[in-house]
């Protein structure tokens, strides 16, 4: 019998472009959901074609617009700058259309809750944030033992997610825009762990403490033309400068509703540094630990073992019957990579739309999203005013 099909435009033709692409060509080829997805529209505000015709697009447009009112369309996917989030999003939900989109949220708080409110009273449609990370079998098991009890009161997070891409020679791309991205490295690294706290622990951060925002690099020359890639920018010989306007680094510490404390790091300048997502929580019983730069492992210390035999344990996460999603990619230890993950919650997102039950791992919808954003403007408050931010005064 022939799979239904839902028809799916994406927004953006960029470096997320390719890995939600990827997601789509790829989530039907592995996952038995119930709906097939069909790559129909690509909308860009670049000329798309060569992108859509090598991703399997079917239909390519600048017309952003007149995709997200298609009576055609299922379901959208954004991955388009952020301060383009909350007008694309709200128009497909107003359009009654599922609808994904990359994190952060929005550029603003209130974007954010705009969009989460209307999230809320369109209760027939899907919302999901591509909070990528939920996708890695390593993180799904880190949950369930959290939810076990293997580790018993939680007493400390720690998270950095560091890479050093950023530096003096990169030009002024839109990242660096605070017009266009909201924040720098604080919306961009500090929101994937902000949600890996949470997704982990399943508590919430009460309050921040202390924080510290910086911009090392104030000024980056101007491009021509960026190149779709997280860095490039092609730069004429006469070069023109221009300010940035996002923090090139922010650590915070905070404290979570169940009384422990949770310190949180990122930064765009830590050389040496690729793309360094890094979590390690202790509790009264153990501790965990990830790093996505081995992402197939899961370190986990078993404070119950006596002292001849107590140890960190390394967890290959990567067995069928045990760890979230790898029972539909590849035998044990032929390990997954970055993309898998965005293919992962692709099959979660058509699930959610068949009204599957038991999923995977939970997906973020844009309410999860809009708690991570309180977090992101809560440890700017901090560092702009030097003081403690309770959550319960960011709204």
């Amino acid at each position: 019998m022939a799979k239904k099909t839902i028809n799916v435009a994406l927004f953006g033709s960029g470096f997320m472009g390719k890995a939600h692409s990827n997601a789509w060509l790829n989530v039907g080829k592995f996952f038995n959901t119930k709906f097939k997805p069909v790559m129909h529209t690509c909308a860009s505000v670049v000329d798309a074609k060569d992108f859509a015709a090598n991703w399997g697009w079917r239909n390519v447009t600048k017309d952003w617009k007149a995709v997200a009112a298609d009576p055609e369309i299922d379901a959208v996917d954004i991955c388009t700058p952020n301060n383009t989030h909350a007008p694309i999003a709200l128009a497909a939900l107003e359009s009654g259309k599922h609808v994904a989109c990359e994190k952060p949220l929005a550029a603003t708080l209130d974007q954010a809750r705009e969009m989460a409110k209307l999230a809320k009273r369109r209760t027939k449609q899907v919302t999901q944030v591509w909070f990528s990370y939920r996708g890695c079998p390593a993180l799904g098991l880190a949950r369930k033992f959290v939810e076990q009890g293997k580790i018993g009161q939680i007493y400390h997070v720690r998270a950095q997610y560091l890479q050093d891409w950023g530096g003096p020679s990169t030009p002024l791309l839109w990242r660096f825009k605070s017009k266009d991205a909201g924040s720098g490295a604080h919306g961009d690294l500090n929101a994937h762990i902000i949600d890996s706290c949470r997704f982990i622990t399943g508590q919430e951060i009460t309050e921040v403490t202390g924080s510290i925002a910086e911009t090392f690099i104030k000024e980056r020359a101007i491009p021509e033309e960026e190149l779709g890639n997280i860095k490039g920018g092609k730069i004429g010989k006469k070069k023109k400068y221009g300010k940035s306007t996002v923090d090139d680094a922010v650590t915070f510490i905070g404290r979570l509703s169940d009384g422990g404390t949770a310190s949180f790091e990122s930064s765009r300048l830590s050389m040496g540094n690729k793309n360094a997502n890094r979590i390690e929580i202790n509790g009264e019983k153990g501790s965990l630990r990830w790093d996505f730069e081995d992402m197939n492992w899961l370190w986990y210390y078993n404070a119950q073992d006596d002292s001849q035999r107590a140890g960190w344990q390394k967890i290959m996460c990567t067995d069928a019957g045990s760890h979230p999603f790898v029972g539909h990619w590849w035998p044990d230890a032929h390990i997954l990579g970055y993309e898998h993950g965005f293919v992962n919650l692709a099959s979660v997102f058509l699930d959610r739309i068949a009204g599957k039950k038991k999923v995977e791992v939970p997906a973020a919808d844009f309410n999860d999203a809009y708690q991570c954003q309180r977090v992101l403007e809560a440890a700017l408050l901090s560092a702009k005013n030097r003081c403690p931010i309770k959550l319960s005064e960011v709204k």
